[in-house]
């Protein structure tokens, strides 16, 4: 699969070869969400759901974008709840309720770090409809903020957020397996907000970004895993002479990389798949001198707290929005709150 992303990104020649599956896959899409949309809208939730997904395979930044959006609607007096499909999780039953004590092996690591870093109701299950209609009857939720689902399309939806990979963009702009698009880029026509995860150079960005909010993700804090220690992420927080090795299992890991290539440091990158299931096996041989750090993502260190050793640290991060377009978001989403108490 890395294989195949790195082709779409650099616009191999050859992906041209797949075209016509990529059309096969686009025309079975299309049928397939004539059939899914007939008939979804017809049993309402209680409240407004707001969809934060994408219209590419891999990571773009959705998890710290609903993270800000969740405490955004809190600090707003709103009580948001999150449903997700539990990527890669295995829970005992479905719909499940995430807690902060969840075991990722069950929740999937993505669902843990919301529940976490929200504190709000968190319920998975790959059928978003029923986790939509589990949240809503078991918790008192103003508003359904929905972890990936633009292309879940049985799930009801008020507003659409497309988040947007600002240093990949499209790739080649070819649907699978020719490319990374699960859909055209015309779909971003139809959603109401899209959101480019970096700088946005208007002048010269791709023409469905014209209209397109930019979000910043910036290091905050190293935190160690073991002992909650917490260094800014700025000037040299560990000794000078210091190895960082970097450890990442997310879909771009050179953004990650980027951060931790600002400190003044040596690094050493150890790029896992997206969404790796770690293990304690796959730290074997790294860093063996507990002064040289190993650092994760924030989403990868929920996979690794049973094993962790003094010297793991996760970089934590806050998603950085404009506050015209909060400001926007925030009033969309109280009308809707009203009209649904009406």
């Amino acid at each position: 699969m890395q294989f195949l992303e790195r082709a779409w990104y650099q616009k191999a020649a050859w992906l041209i070869l797949l075209w016509p599956v990529a059309k096969l896959f686009q025309l079975l899409s299309s049928i397939r969400k004539y059939f899914q949309t007939s008939g979804s809208q017809t049993h309402r939730p209680s409240v407004p759901v707001v969809v934060i997904g994408n219209i590419t395979v891999g990571g773009t930044g959705k998890t710290p974008l609903i993270i800000k959006l969740g405490n955004m609607l809190r600090e707003a007096g709103l009580n948001p709840g999150v449903i997700s499909r539990g990527y890669l999780g295995k829970a005992p039953h479905y719909p499940f309720c995430v807690d902060s004590d969840s075991d990722v092996d069950e929740v999937g690591d993505e669902a843990l770090l919301i529940a976490r870093k929200l504190n709000c109701p968190v319920v998975i299950d790959p059928d978003r409809k029923r986790a939509l209609a589990k949240i809503c009857s078991d918790f008192k939720c103003d508003v359904v903020l929905s972890d990936d689902g633009l292309q879940h399309y049985p799930l009801p939806r008020d507003i659409e957020i497309a988040v947007v990979d600002g240093e990949r963009l499209f790739g080649n702009e070819m649907c699978l397996p020719a490319g990374p698009l699960r859909e055209p880029v015309s779909r971003l026509k139809s959603v109401q907000h899209v959101v480019v995860n970096g700088p946005i150079e208007r002048e010269t960005s791709h023409p469905a970004l014209q209209h397109a909010s930019e979000m910043t993700v910036e290091p905050t804090f190293l935190i160690n895993i073991l002992s909650g220690e917490k260094k800014p992420f700025r000037g040299a927080p560990f000794n000078m002479g210091t190895t960082i090795h970097g450890i990442t299992g997310i879909g771009n890991p050179d953004r990650f990389f980027g951060l931790l290539a600002k400190l003044p440091y040596k690094l050493q990158q150890h790029d896992f798949p997206d969404h790796h299931p770690f293990t304690e096996q796959d730290f074997e041989g790294l860093a063996k001198d507990e002064r040289q750090p190993i650092v994760m993502t924030e989403k990868d260190a929920v996979k690794c707290q049973s094993f962790a050793r003094p010297n793991f640290w996760y970089l934590e991060i806050k998603a950085v929005l404009p506050e015209e377009f909060q400001q926007q978001l925030l009033e969309e989403i109280r009308q809707l709150c009203e009209q649904y108490k009406n």
